[in-house]
C-alpha cells in the first residue's frame, strides 16, 4: 500500500524545456577546468569518464579527487539567478495540494536550490520534508544507501513510497531495492525503459 511520493526536483518539478540542467553542466565544466590541474581535454575525459561511476560530479570530486570546497563548488553551479526563467506553476500546486499522500523530495543537490526551485515554483509548503546531497552524505542517487537513508527517516519500506525521477538509472536504483519507481520521460528519450514511464507529472495520478 502506498502511503508516500518522493519526488526528484530538477526536470521533474519544472520542464527540461527551461533549460536549467544544461546550465548547471556549463558551470561544471567551467570548474573543473578552473579548479583541477589537468590540462582542458584531459580533464574533459576524465569527468566524461568517470561521472558515469557516480551520482554526481561533486561525488567524484570528493571520492578521487580529495576534494573538500563543497560549499564553493555548489554556489558557483547553482548562482542565485539560475532559476529565474521559472514562474509560479498553480496547476502544479493545486494537483501536489491534492495528491491522496504526502509528499517529500530527494535531490541530488544541495537544500539552498532545492528552496530556490520550490519558491519560484510558488510551491513553499508542499513537501514534508526535503532531503538534499548533504543528508545523504554525498552517496548520492542511484546508490541505494541514499534511498534508504531517506525511507528510513520517513519510516516507511520501499514498496510503501512512489518515487519519481527524470533519470533513468535512478528510478532503476529505486526499483532495485523493492520501491516502485516512476520515470518522467518529458521528451520519449527513454523508450526502452521496461518500467512506467509518464511524459508529465500530472500523469501520476493513473499510478495511484
Amino acid at each position: 500500500m502506498i502511503k508516500h511520493i518522493l519526488f526528484d526536483l530538477d526536470n521533474t518539478l519544472y520542464s527540461i524545456r527551461h533549460g536549467l540542467e544544461d546550465n548547471v553542466r556549463r558551470l561544471i565544466e567551467e570548474y573543473l577546468l578552473s579548479n583541477l590541474d589537468l590540462p582542458h581535454d584531459e580533464c574533459i575525459r576524465q569527468w566524461k569518464e568517470h561521472r558515469k561511476n557516480y551520482g554526481t560530479t561533486i561525488e567524484w570530486l570528493i571520492c578521487e579527487k580529495k576534494f573538500t570546497d563543497i560549499d564553493e563548488y555548489h554556489h558557483y553551479v547553482h548562482p542565485e539567478n539560475e532559476a529565474d526563467t521559472l514562474q509560479p506553476d498553480p496547476d502544479l500546486r493545486n494537483f501536489l495540494i491534492n495528491l491522496p499522500y504526502p509528499c517529500s523530495i530527494l535531490t541530488n543537490s544541495p537544500t539552498f536550490h532545492a528552496d530556490r526551485i520550490i519558491s519560484k515554483l510558488g510551491l513553499e509548503g508542499i513537501f514534508r520534508n526535503i532531503y538534499d546531497l548533504h543528508y545523504i552524505e554525498f552517496k548520492s542517487k542511484p546508490h541505494a544507501f541514499a534511498y534508504q537513508k531517506v525511507l528510513n527517516a520517513i519510516g516507511l519500506k520501499p514498496e510503501e513510497v512512489i518515487f519519481v525521477d527524470d533519470v533513468a538509472r535512478y528510478v532503476q536504483g529505486y526499483i532495485d531495492i523493492g520501491g516502485k519507481g516512476i520515470l518522467l520521460d518529458e521528451l520519449d528519450t527513454n523508450t526502452d525503459f521496461p518500467h512506467p514511464r509518464i511524459k508529465s507529472i500530472f500523469e501520476l495520478s493513473k499510478f495511484l
